[in-house]
């Protein structure tokens, strides 16, 4: 490869890493270049890049892109999964297309931010409810305290007003 062409895709790489919100480092040994192809069309369509990438140009680009963490889950042949928006979008993406395709692809860890993530972790994210389960179960908790508290407060001034409704009743009478 020229210089320049290296300097372009290390720099892209940079670019990738600093935007994604996760990165997933895959083992694609066993795939079809088709395959492949199908894989990478298929996760940007959940808006997910994916690009089989050369290890020293990888380890430059987290140099550059401040993650030099990301070393630590790079070895030997290695494709990169990158997540913009949603982290659990991307680990769903990815883990769904690998079960309904059956491919020999094996997600080797994860990183998150400044975190690395292990292949467990990863899928363990894939296996979280959608965003909007998350919050409406978010809300509902946060619920409970405050309808708790609002019954605690109303409680005297509910037996106050049964008293005063029995006395004026009993004073009618």
């Amino acid at each position: 490869m020229l210089r320049e062409k290296k300097v372009q895709i290390v720099s892209n790489l940079a670019d990738d890493l600093s935007r994604s919100t996760i990165v997933i480092a895959t083992n694609y040994q066993g795939l079809l270049a088709k395959q492949i192809a199908e894989l990478r069309n298929a996760l940007s369509k959940a808006g997910v890049g994916y690009h089989v990438v050369k290890n020293t140009l990888v380890y430059r680009a987290a140099d550059q892109a401040g993650k030099p963490q990301l070393r630590d889950i790079i070895e030997g042949p290695v494709a990169l999964a990158f997540g913009y928006d949603d982290i659990v979008n991307t680990a769903k993406a990815l883990k769904q297309y690998i079960k309904s395709a059956a491919l020999p692809l094996q997600i080797r860890g994860g990183l998150l931010g400044d975190r690395i993530l292990y292949p467990e972790e990863v899928a363990s994210l894939a296996d979280l409810p959608p965003r909007e389960v998350l919050i409406s179960k978010l809300i509902g908790q946060l619920q409970v305290p405050v309808g708790t508290l609002h019954n605690i407060l109303n409680s005297p001034l509910r037996g106050l007003l049964n008293v005063l409704q029995n006395k004026a009743q009993t004073a009618y009478k």
